[in-house]
C-alpha cells in the first residue's frame, strides 16, 4: 500500500483550536455579538474553512475588508451577516447588495454611490457608517458627520437603504492606557448618540477590535470585530500571550529537511556569505523561503526546531530555501525531517512572535504573509460541540 510522501512544506490548520478561541472570546463580551473577521484569507489560514468553523462557535457576523472577499464567502455558500468596509469608487455595489451584505459608508461619494445602485437594482442596501474617531485612515471625520447622518436618513426615508451599523477602530488599543484609547472612545459616544438623537436606529454600534475585545469591556456596545485573536495570536505582548487569554494558535508551519550535509570550518552559507561556519558542522537545508512569506529580514535570526532543537537561520533566507547549521551533532537528522517554524509552542517550537522579534514585525504579519504556495492541512474539520 502506498503512503503519501510528506510535503515540501506545509500550515496545518487547527479548526477545534479556533472554535475555542471563538467560544473564549464570546466569554470575554457575554453582552455583544462576536464578528469573526475574515479578511485576507482569514489572516492566512483559509478564509472558507474559518468561516464556518467561526459560525460553528457561535460568532454571528463574518467580518472582511474588501467586497469581493465577502462576495467569495457568499459563493462558497456560506449564508448570515456579513460586512465590508473597504471600498472604492466603481466598487460591486450592485452585486454586494443582491448578496445581502452589509456595506461600510465613510464618506458622501460611498453613500451616494450604494443609493444610485440600490435604485438600479430595486432593493434597499444595508449600511454602516464609519466615523474616524481618531484614527485617521478610513470613517469620516467628526465635522462632516452631520452631513453624512443627514444624507444616509434622506436615503433610507427614501427606501434606498437601511442602515444597520454605526462603527469605528481604535488606534492604540493594543497599547495599554494609551490616552487615544479613552479620547476615541468619548467621540465614539458623541457621534452614536447625535445620530441616533438625528433618527438612525442602528442595529449594532462597536469599536472594539481584538485588543479591546480582550481588555476594554467598556467598548464591547452591541459587536466586537475580533481579528487575530480568532487564530489565537495575541494582538501585543504587551497585553499577554495566548494562553494568558485562553487562546491557542491554530496555525502551525513546518517542512520536511531537503538535504542534510556536512561541511568544513570556513565554508560560506547562503547569498552574500552572511553566515560563515566557525568549525566544521552539518547544514540542513528547509525548502520554504520568502516567496512562501518567510521574511528576508529573519536572516541569521529566524528560530526552528530540528531534531528536537531550537536552530536559527544561518544566513539569509532565499526565495524558495534557507538554511540551518546543526552543528557537530546533526548527523543525527536525515533528509525528510520535520522542521517546525512555528506553532502553538507544546512541542518546544517556536511560535509566530517568536519569528515577530526575529523579523522586527507583529505577529499578523507573520501568519498572513504565509503565501499559496504552501498547502493548508485542515485539522478537525468536524465541529467538536
Amino acid at each position: 500500500m502506498s503512503q503519501t510522501p510528506p510535503l515540501r512544506a506545509r500550515a496545518e490548520i487547527d479548526l477545534a483550536a479556533l472554535r475555542a478561541n471563538v467560544r473564549a472570546l464570546r466569554a470575554r463580551a457575554p453582552r455583544a455579538a462576536l464578528m469573526a473577521v475574515v479578511k485576507s484569507d482569514a489572516y492566512g489560514h483559509g478564509m472558507v474553512p474559518c468561516a464556518k468553523a467561526a459560525l460553528q462557535a457561535g460568532a454571528t457576523w463574518l467580518g472582511t475588508a474588501t467586497p469581493h472577499e465577502a462576495l467569495a464567502l457568499r459563493a462558497a455558500g456560506i449564508q448570515g451577516r456579513v460586512m465590508c468596509w473597504l471600498w472604492t469608487p466603481g466598487g460591486p455595489w450592485h452585486e454586494a447588495i443582491e448578496a445581502d451584505l452589509d456595506m461600510s459608508v465613510s464618506g458622501l461619494w460611498a453613500l451616494r454611490e450604494v443609493t444610485a445602485a440600490a435604485r438600479e437594482v430595486g432593493r434597499p442596501a444595508r449600511i454602516q457608517l464609519k466615523a474616524d474617531t481618531g484614527l485617521g485612515r478610513n470613517g469620516c471625520q467628526p465635522a462632516d458627520w452631520p452631513e453624512l447622518v443627514a444624507e444616509a436618513l434622506a436615503a433610507e426615508a427614501e427606501g434606498t437603504v437601511k442602515v444597520t451599523g454605526l462603527w469605528s477602530h481604535f488606534a492604540c488599543a493594543d497599547e495599554p492606557g494609551h490616552p487615544s484609547i479613552t479620547a476615541q472612545l468619548e467621540v465614539f459616544r458623541e457621534l452614536v448618540a447625535y445620530a441616533e438623537k438625528e433618527g438612525i436606529e442602528p442595529e449594532v454600534r462597536h469599536i472594539a477590535n481584538s485588543p479591546a475585545t480582550l481588555t476594554l469591556p467598556e467598548t464591547h456596545f452591541d459587536l466586537v470585530r475580533t481579528g487575530i485573536a480568532i487564530y489565537g495570536v495575541s494582538p501585543s505582548p504587551e497585553l499577554g500571550t495566548p494562553a494568558g487569554f485562553g487562546l491557542r494558535p491554530v496555525m502551525t508551519l513546518a517542512a520536511s529537511v531537503a538535504l542534510v550535509k556536512q561541511v568544513p570550518a570556513g565554508h560560506g552559507v547562503s547569498y552574500g556569505h552572511h553566515y560563515v561556519t566557525a568549525d566544521e558542522t552539518t547544514l540542513g537545508l528547509v525548502p520554504i523561503g520568502y516567496a512562501d512569506g518567510i521574511p528576508r529580514h529573519a536572516s541569521g535570526r529566524g528560530p526552528v526546531l530540528v531534531g528536537g532543537k531550537w536552530r536559527r537561520v544561518a544566513g539569509r533566507v532565499a526565495m524558495d530555501q534557507f538554511v540551518v547549521d546543526l552543528g557537530p551533532d546533526g548527523g543525527a537528522v536525515a533528509e525528510g525531517a520535520e522542521a517546525l517554524l512555528f506553532g502553538p509552542g507544546d512541542r518546544g517550537e517556536p511560535t509566530a512572535e517568536d519569528w515577530a522579534q526575529a523579523a522586527g514585525t507583529i505577529a499578523y504579519e507573520i501568519v498572513t504573509r504565509i503565501g499559496t504556495r504552501v498547502p493548508r492541512v485542515y485539522l478537525n474539520e468536524d465541529s467538536d460541540e
